[in-house]
């Protein structure tokens, strides 16, 4: 894995850890923030390498599926762009467009009827 990529699903655990389950968690840290080795953390957890492997697996994949649906760190990533550049045209539309994609998950998640709007 490269260290961009490595990198990237760090940040992404920083945006949805507290979905993944308390195993999860200390196999993604201790494999990712503590650097230990699949050996190391098997022999914490007395499973196999494999078994640690495969929860890593399932960490990132689960990572990236969160992303791909929320994209938090992507509309992070555009604000700060925007702030960045300094044109306040181009961060009400980013603001705006991300107050838009709450409401509308807002709508679908507690059924709003929306007729009032």
């Amino acid at each position: 894995m490269e260290i961009k990529e490595r990198e990237y699903i760090i940040e992404l655990y920083s945006y949805y850890k507290n979905l993944l389950t308390e195993k999860q968690k200390s196999y993604f840290e201790e494999y990712y923030l503590y650097d230990c080795s699949l050996a190391e953390i098997a022999s914490n957890y007395g499973v196999s390498r494999n078994a640690c492997f495969d929860a890593i697996k399932k960490c990132e994949n689960i990572l990236l599926d969160y992303e791909s649906k929320l994209k938090l760190n992507e509309k992070y990533t555009e604000l700060n762009k925007a702030l960045n550049i300094n044109n306040i045209d181009e961060i009400k539309k980013i603001i705006i467009k991300i107050v838009e994609e709450w409401f509308l998950w807002h709508l679908i998640i507690y059924q709003i009827d929306y007729k009032w709007l």
